[in-house]
């Protein structure tokens, strides 16, 4: 009686963890769908930045940009440090792996239509490779009536 209870949990915190799992990716998806987050993560990659350093590029007010960073923070791109009014953010790519990995569960089918291309392509370069084809097409090309007057 008491495994089937254990199970039963188990069975719950895999639910849990997956739901977990499900919002995490909302909230990193959602911080990436706006360009100016977008641009502000890419002020900080390799370097960390001052919120006015990072307003600096933008035709928006500070709080603007506070708000858009408090998103990037929420969805763990961001790491604020705090000291008194100052606030530097610096960048951490570790939730954009969890979104890799989400998308690569789906590259099988876009690797499908690039293998075609590949072979789509293989199969023009070896029938252009091959003697005499650009004459055989030219015969089998239906030929236009001209218009000399």
């Amino acid at each position: 009686m008491m495994t089937i209870g254990v199970q039963l949990q188990l069975v719950g915190d895999a639910a849990a963890s997956s739901e977990s799992a499900e919002s995490r990716l909302d909230a990193l998806f959602f911080a990436l769908s706006d360009p100016v987050r977008r641009s502000i993560l890419e002020r900080l990659d390799g370097q960390a930045l001052l919120v006015s350093e990072l307003a600096e590029p933008f035709d928006i007010s500070l709080q603007a940009v506070s708000r858009h960073i408090q998103v990037l923070v929420r969805a763990g791109l961001i790491q604020q440090e705090r000291s008194g009014r100052i606030s530097r953010c610096s960048l951490d790519a570790g939730p954009l792996l969890d979104a890799a990995v989400w998308m690569n569960r789906y590259s099988k089918y876009w690797q499908q239509q690039f293998d075609m291309l590949v072979a789509t392509l293989a199969e023009i370069d070896s029938r252009a490779a091959q003697p005499g084809a650009t004459a055989a097409a030219r015969k089998r090309a239906p030929r236009r009536p001209s218009r000399r007057k």
